[in-house]
């Protein structure tokens, strides 16, 4: 496998940011502004410095748990994307819409809990500040005590929760209900969601705010982030890792799709730089699946006009994404690369022949055959036999490149046989959970619930449980979620 490189967290965070605003249907510069926005509020408010970081690196995260509870959205609504814009937009009737499809407070306290974990994880991960990781497992919580997901006193929440929920309230309301419409809806919710002297420094301020704010984003400008104390490094592994939350059935495709395309490329021969590169790319190829609801993802068979029609513009919005991570400007481009074929009829270019070049054919073919070998929800993996005969079929037919197939093939013959290490290399803490343990968490990682792990692994559900919470325990989590997304940065699963 390729050697892991690592990218400034800065880039990482700006990537989540931009992925959470198309999870959550709003403007794919949504968190900038708002964070932007936070700032202003935060120092006019006679805060420090230091706050203003937190509540800037807080805005930019808010959305990042929001890959791991669209599938509860999905449920609930069956449009998680549409379904939480209409709740940020606090559009009329959507409450009593929502309440129609099952209890608002039932349901929506789970999906919370799952949302803060995960987000505040990821801050841990990326060595961010205690107090914004804080900030960020506590971000629905109210000033009035009727917050999410514990409804916590107002002296146990960071101040940054506050200030940033009505950042972003002052930066949509605004945008979808204008100026007076935003301040009407913010003095409503002054006093609940965050206390009224501070609704009434933004409300005092908006007009100038959001019109600086405009005229900075008509010239481009993005002044406010290279400020943040952010110097470290990450592992670029965790935007994959965020990506796959979004769909349980699709934990750790990313990392497989970047091995088996790094494998690939060693076996043709490729030197170890662009090894690397496709590895990267293969990591970050499906970060547009964020702007396309998991009710499309979850349809077996075709798909209507306007489904597919979201679905092809998946990898540009890979493209947009990506470029958040300068460091990975070629990566990114070979990686909106991923679903084009040979014969044209592949997206979002719909490029053909020599126009696709060596790297991309590598990664068309890798992300096509960890599909086949990966289960979904209206069927089982594929043998490596029925799978080898599709994608060669497909070869066949003129869309993917011969090497590039064959060259996976060998790869999965290598792996498969009798002491071959099949796989990426394990740390240390793999010791951390038993055999057991282990394969239950991989199987609650892809989604089964606790009786259809009891199937599979042919144990009782009480013994299930009983594993869940020691992995739990194990792990310092309490979602499925946040053990999936800390077992693949441990490489657990």
């Amino acid at each position: 496998m390729a050697d892991v490189s690592t990218i400034r967290s800065l880039d990482a965070v700006k990537a989540l940011a931009f992925i959470g605003d198309l999870s959550m249907g709003q403007p794919t510069d949504h968190s900038l502004r708002t964070s932007w926005l936070a700032a202003r509020l935060a120092a006019q408010a006679g805060y420090d410095q230091a706050q203003c970081c937190v509540v800037q690196e807080v805005s930019l995260l808010r959305w990042s748990g929001c890959t791991a509870n669209a599938a509860g959205f999905s449920e609930w609504l069956g449009d998680d994307i549409g379904g939480r814009e209409a709740m940020l937009a606090m559009r009329p009737g959507w409450a009593g819409e929502a309440e129609a499809h099952g209890s608002f407070e039932s349901t929506i306290q789970p999906l919370a809990q799952i949302h803060c974990e995960v987000s505040g994880e990821i801050a841990r991960m990326l060595g961010l500040d205690d107090m914004t990781q804080a900030s960020l497992r506590h971000i629905f919580e109210a000033w009035d005590g009727a917050g999410l997901p514990e409804r916590l006193d107002r002296k146990q929440v960071p101040e940054a929760v506050f200030l940033v929920a009505l950042a972003s309230d002052l930066e949509i309301l605004s945008r979808v209900y204008g100026l007076d419409g935003a301040q009407k809806l913010i003095a409503q919710k002054a006093g609940h969601q965050y206390p009224e002297e501070l609704a009434r420094v933004a409300c005092a301020h908006a007009a100038g705010w959001l019109a600086e704010l405009d005229r900075q984003t008509a010239v481009g400008r993005d002044e406010p982030l290279d400020a943040l104390p952010m110097r470290q490094s990450t592992a670029p592994e965790i935007v994959a890792d965020v990506i796959d939350l979004k769909l349980p059935w699709m934990a750790g495709y990313s990392r497989r799709v970047a091995e088996a395309a790094a494998g690939c490329c060693a076996q043709l021969g490729f030197d170890g730089e662009v090894g690397q590169r496709i590895y990267l790319a293969g990591l970050i190829h499906g970060m547009g699946r964020m702007a396309v609801s998991n009710a499309i993802w979850n349809t077996p068979g075709r798909l209507s006009p306007a489904a597919w029609e979201k679905v092809r513009l998946v990898p540009y919005w890979t493209a947009r994404a990506g470029r958040q991570i300068g460091a990975l400007a070629r990566e990114t481009e070979l990686a909106s690369h991923a679903y084009e074929r040979l014969d044209g009829s592949g997206y979002f270019r719909s490029a053909a022949g020599a126009t696709i070049g060596l790297e991309a054919r590598v990664l068309a073919a890798a992300a096509c055959w960890v599909a086949l070998r990966s289960p979904r929800p209206w069927r089982a993996a594929l043998s490596v036999g029925d799978a080898a005969a599709l994608i060669n079929e497909e070869v066949g037919q003129g869309r993917f490149d011969a090497d590039a197939v064959n060259a996976l093939l060998s790869c999965e013959q290598n792996a498969q046989e009798p002491g071959a290490a099949g796989g990426r290399a394990r740390p240390a803490r793999v010791s951390l959970l038993s055999p057991r343990e282990s394969e239950v968490l991989r199987q609650i990682s892809l989604g089964a619930s606790n009786k259809e792990v009891a199937r599979a692994l042919q144990m009782s559900p009480s013994t299930v449980r009983t594993h869940v919470e020691s992995v739990f325990r194990k792990l310092e989590c309490s979602t499925r979620a946040a053990a999936t997304l800390k077992a693949s940065t441990l490489g657990l699963i």
